[in-house]
């Protein structure tokens, strides 16, 4: 229990002091983003909150400037069912990618970063 609640705290500081420290949004021509946007339409996070890994993520879509979807994979139920029977497992920061008709899941906050710079950084 004192575990947990410790968890909570320490999460909801790593959140609060990302907000404080976050990266200014990556500027673009108006068709570049719209072009951006688009792609990333096919793309959705599913994370926790407070969770830091998540936050690194989340600091890099920021960074990037990408509108990309979040899926509370904690507090919402249809979510969470949907990470495990079609990603597999109930692990986060977890990127759907949808192209060319197929659905990619991709967890570990270093490969979804890497993932994201490599797509969208030059865009």
């Amino acid at each position: 229990m004192i575990v947990k609640a410790l968890r909570v705290v320490v999460g909801q500081l790593v959140v609060f002091i990302s907000f404080l420290t976050r990266p200014s949004p990556m500027q673009r021509e108006p068709a570049a983003q719209a072009a951006v946007d688009d792609a990333a339409s096919a793309l959705a996070l599913y994370q926790f909150h407070g969770c830091p890994f998540c936050v690194k993520v989340r600091r890099t879509l920021r960074r990037l400037n990408l509108p990309v979807e979040l899926r509370d994979a904690s507090g919402n139920a249809e979510h969470r069912q949907t990470l495990l029977a079609e990603g597999g497992k109930i692990k986060v920061p977890c990127l759907r990618i949808e192209e060319d008709g197929q659905t990619r899941w991709l967890y570990e906050s270093d490969a979804i970063n890497e993932y994201l710079e490599g797509r969208f950084a030059a865009a």
